[in-house]
């Protein structure tokens, strides 16, 4: 799937944070190809990330947000992201649902950080994987939807074609997945 995979820049970082169940089962997820997908972006591995070193340098000197609905989170749909020049980092939690809860309950310093989400119409296109509900992307399409709307707020100036292109891997891993199936 790499050779679909083109690399593209972004003014946001982002953090990965995956599950070690998400890790051993599989190295071409969507996490892996995310990460690959965005120049400015790592990932790192893990439930409890209170003492990573790295990850707490980053919540200590930048703009920081984690992916996650809430009920007090930020919607992309209706309003932006703070207006300072400061550079961005959304940490992206990689796992099943109830892994993710796990993650952010045994990390506080990711858990505290201001949630921010969108709304959205797509259903995800992980056909042979089933979400819990109707509106589950996953991680490689929820980020999809956030750089549309970093754009659309020009906290990003990513070209058309980058973002169209975006999903190419994903698509591809899906594609074979169904041909082994059949």
């Amino acid at each position: 799937m790499c050779i679909y995979i083109k690399p593209i820049e972004t003014k946001t970082k982002f953090v990965i944070l995956m599950h070690p169940k998400e890790f051993r089962k599989t190295k071409n997820g969507t996490g892996h190809f995310t990460n690959l997908s965005l120049q400015n972006c790592e990932l790192h591995i893990g439930i409890d990330f209170t003492k990573h070193k790295k990850i707490n340098t980053l919540i200590s000197s930048k703009n920081c947000y984690v992916l996650y609905p809430s009920d007090t989170s930020i919607n992309l749909n209706t309003a932006r992201l703070s207006h300072t020049s400061n550079q961005i980092v959304l940490f992206l939690i990689d796992a099943t649902w109830p892994c993710s809860r796990a993650m952010l309950r045994e990390s506080p310093n990711i858990d505290v950080l201001q949630k921010v989400s969108f709304t959205h119409t797509k259903s995800s296109a992980f056909a042979f994987k089933e979400q819990p509900q109707a509106y589950c992307l996953s991680t490689m399409e929820s980020t999809l939807c956030v750089l549309e709307l970093l754009n659309k707020h020009q906290r990003e100036n990513i070209g058309t074609k980058n973002l169209e292109n975006f999903l190419s891997p994903f698509h591809k891993m899906v594609e074979y997945q169904l041909s082994c199936n059949l």
